[in-house]
């Protein structure tokens, strides 16, 4: 069994497409906590393909797993 990395996949209207700052922090769109990479990918994928015309509309995976525990390395 390998090591659980979770990842969180969100999304929402951004300020400027070119940046990471959301325009309303209370409408986010939290799609889910993912086991791994692979799975977080697939849903920011499904997610982000469904507002590929909406320029403002932007799905990120935060890598949780890097913040619950900074101190290991890269995975």
């Amino acid at each position: 069994m390998t090591k659980q990395l979770l990842h969180l996949v969100m999304g929402g209207r951004v300020t400027d497409p070119q940046t990471l700052e959301f325009q309303d922090l209370k409408n986010i769109h939290f799609v889910g906590v993912f086991p791994n990479y692979a799975e977080a990918e697939e849903a920011w994928r499904a997610w982000a393909q469904r507002t590929v015309d909406d320029a403002e509309m932007k799905y990120v995976i935060v890598h949780l797993h890097r913040l619950l525990e900074p101190e290991l390395p890269p995975m």
